[in-house]
């Protein structure tokens, strides 16, 4: 199983429109792909000092690399895009693969 990890941090003068758009939404449009069999969208409690907003996991479940792969390389760029032009600089996202042993 393959978890692929998007870390956000999220302005709070739209956090709230954000966490609607992500449930209804963005997060059912990346389950529509077919490439994942079930998600996550967590709240960090704890947050840096010098760090503004908050920061937010959504985590997804792939069964294998190769449907991460290919998620990434056809339906990602237009997802990714949708949120950058939504949220532009109120956001900013890093992203990291896991496998589960």
């Amino acid at each position: 199983m393959i978890l692929y990890n998007v870390t956000v941090n999220i302005d709070t003068d739209v956090e709230q429109d954000w966490i609607n758009w992500m449930k209804e939404t963005h997060i059912p449009e990346v389950m529509d792909t077919g490439f994942f069999t079930e998600h996550r969208m967590m709240k960090m409690l704890s947050e840096a000092q010098d760090e503004t907003g908050s920061t937010y996991a959504i985590q997804y479940m792939a069964e294998n690399l190769d449907q991460l792969e290919t998620y990434l390389n056809t339906a990602a760029p237009k997802l990714q895009k949708a949120s950058i032009i939504r949220y532009g600089t109120k956001m900013a996202a890093f992203r990291t693969v896991l496998e589960e042993i």
